[in-house]
């Protein structure tokens, strides 16, 4: 299985029975596996997505969003839940390369892919158990 660092952008390949260990990058030793979201950017979001195998499920935000202020300890607790999800989070107003590729109309905005591809969006602010349950109807285990 490969998995990008978040850190320093460095693709891993580690095995995939591995995820009760402690997954490190070979580079900068950062963890790979934790279990609380990363922020992203237009830098290094398609990247990340297009190497990363495991599923990955961003956050489309903004600061001065109520709504995603709201949701962002329910995204972080849901996170927690999910540790073979990555957990990702992109500022609209600091990315608006990503928000105009995956045409972000309204924020709160969740996205989940895999291998790449979207397989589904949530538009507005949802509990961590809500989160959960949609996670689980696209066929994503805790």
């Amino acid at each position: 299985m490969h998995l990008i660092c978040p850190a320093c952008g460095v693709k891993n390949r580690v095995p995939d029975d591995t995820f009760d260990k402690e997954i490190r990058c070979g580079r900068c030793q950062r963890d790979l596996m934790a279990t609380e979201p990363v922020a992203l950017s237009d830098a290094n979001l398609a990247s990340f997505l297009e190497g990363t195998d495991l599923p990955v499920l961003v956050d489309f935000w903004a600061a001065w969003c109520g709504p995603c202020k709201a949701m962002a300890p329910q995204f972080a607790t849901a996170a927690k839940s999910f540790p073979k999800v990555r957990f990702v989070k992109i500022d609209t107003d600091a990315s608006p390369i990503s928000s105009r590729k995956y045409i972000i109309k309204s924020i709160p905005t969740l996205i989940l892919f895999k291998q790449g591809r979207e397989i589904d969006r949530q538009l507005g602010a949802i509990s961590a158990s809500q989160l959960s349950s949609w996670l689980s109807d696209k066929g994503i285990r805790s």
